[in-house]
């Protein structure tokens, strides 16, 4: 689930991206925990985006997912790790007002002990890359 850092939400934005930390496993292998992300409030979702959203029963809690589907009532939000639940197979359908943006680009930190010349060089290759969006998404929702 991500934390928000120093975005806003969708609603009074000044600006319309944000930044928010994940935290648990549900969306690895896209997703770890610690990864940074580039959120665009306001954005449009389609089917297969990476999303943050409030949490049904929760509001106060953000979660990060995949859209996968646009059904009556809202979005059918699920993990990229199976095994992590958190998703629409517990909580249902998630409604439109809820989700809060699209996610672009994912960061990962430097660890502290990243020090070496080569530990430099492979971890600025790979920090930062965009999300893409999962258009086999719907195509899983289907086979489950």
């Amino acid at each position: 689930m991500p934390e928000p850092w120093q975005g806003s939400e969708r609603r009074g934005a000044v600006l319309p991206f944000g930044l928010a930390e994940v935290t648990g496993p549900s969306m690895v292998p896209t997703l770890y925990h610690g990864d940074r992300l580039v959120v665009q409030y306001g954005a449009r979702i389609r089917p297969g985006d990476v999303v943050i959203l409030r949490h049904p029963f929760q509001q106060d809690l953000l979660v990060v997912k995949r859209a996968a589907q646009l059904r009556e009532g809202g979005w059918w939000v699920l993990g990229d790790n199976p095994h992590a639940g958190g998703d629409s197979t517990d909580y249902g359908v998630v409604p439109e007002d809820l989700i809060l943006g699209k996610v672009w680009f994912r960061y990962r930190p430097r660890k502290p002990a990243q020090r070496s010349p080569l530990a430099l060089v492979l971890w600025a290759l790979s920090a930062a890359r965009p999300v893409f969006t999962d258009r086999s998404a719907a195509r899983r929702l289907r086979a489950r």
